[in-house]
């Protein structure tokens, strides 16, 4: 007897099977090796070209209520002080179109709402070095088109501060000279990742120096009894 021939109907079978196989195995391998990397780049572009915004608003507590006036002989007892992860206020620099929230600390729920001080660091008021960081393709974005002269509003839930932009740096992410969060006056530094256009982290950090103008400051003396 001759042989046996397969029908063209397995064949057909075998040309649809067969690729599919090797394209699910394909995808199994990239995904298991460059997973992580290719949730970040998705997530970060997501934050820029979505059309709509993420809702991240039920990941943390708002504190924050403006203050009309300014109150003088501001003691440390008498305001709310904000939690890690709180926003308290907010900051402005009217010349560059930056108007967004502010929080304590810089977790990634603060830093996808709006901009954060470092926890290391002082808050407005309390006189030495605010050192505020946000992301550069989002609200600090415009950091870019700041000039010496500027200034720099920040509102918070106890009183209103004002700052004039004195200079600005790019310096790499780990410079040791970039600010000193032991002064023992009142400045603000703002920064972000540098070049603005670049996605994720980046080995440089662009630095925004500024002056302390006005505000309460805030007295953290401890009365005896």
């Amino acid at each position: 007897m001759g042989k046996k021939h397969r029908s063209s109907k397995s064949y057909g079978k075998s040309f649809i099977i067969l690729p599919i196989i090797f394209l699910l195995g394909t995808y199994l391998i990239i995904f298991t090796a460059f997973g992580s990397t290719i949730s970040f780049i998705s997530d970060a572009a997501g934050m820029v070209f979505s059309d709509s915004e993420k809702d991240y608003s039920t990941g943390y507590k708002n504190i924050f209520v403006p203050v009309a006036e300014n109150k003088e002989g501001l003691k440390a007892g008498d305001i709310e002080f904000p939690q890690y992860g709180q926003q308290f206020g907010e900051l402005l620099i009217k010349d560059c179109d930056i108007n967004t929230k502010l929080f304590f600390g810089d977790n990634d729920i603060a830093l996808r709402n709006g901009v954060g001080i470092y926890n290391g660091s002082s808050v407005p008021g309390f006189g030495s070095t605010v050192l505020v960081g946000g992301h550069n393709n989002t609200y600090f974005h415009n950091l870019k088109d700041v000039k010496k002269g500027m200034t720099v509003q920040i509102h918070t839930n106890y009183g209103n501060y004002e700052y004039k932009i004195t200079d600005t740096k790019v310096l790499q992410e780990k410079d040791s000279s970039a600010y000193d969060i032991t002064a023992d006056k009142e400045n603000l530094v703002m920064y972000t990742c540098y070049p603005f256009d670049e996605l994720g982290l980046t080995s440089q950090r662009f630095f925004v120096y500024a002056d302390y103008v006005s505000g309460p400051q805030v007295d953290t003396s401890v009365e005896e009894d």
